[in-house]
């Protein structure tokens, strides 16, 4: 049985932002927004726990992630917990992403 999702930022500041990005239609406008919310700095962050999460996925060593994005391993680690403890964000994440993979490469085929 899936366990009832319960959040802990929940708010209604929290719902604003939320809703905000998922109104969100293509990759510019969520650049346009991120860069408007967040500092460059928060926003590489982001993307660098992304992809220590994706690295983390093919079975990489701490030792290969850390020197390939320059991530601590503290932060490694954190996103090690997050992936086998979290509330299954970087799942979904991915999950969706091989899946729009898996259709591009479909659609090359077909054509």
């Amino acid at each position: 049985m899936k366990r009832q999702y319960e959040p802990r930022i929940k708010s209604e500041e929290a719902d604003l932002l939320m809703d905000a990005i998922l109104t969100l239609k293509n990759r510019e406008e969520c650049y346009r927004f991120f860069e408007d919310v967040c500092t460059i700095n928060e926003i590489r962050a982001i993307a660098q726990r992304l992809q220590v999460a994706q690295m983390l996925r093919e079975k990489r060593t701490y030792i290969d992630i850390a020197d390939t994005t320059g991530a601590s391993t503290a932060t490694i680690s954190r996103v090690n917990r997050a992936l086998n403890y979290g509330s299954d964000g970087y799942k979904i994440i991915f999950e969706r992403l091989d899946k729009m993979e898996k259709e591009k490469s479909k659609s090359k085929i077909q054509k």
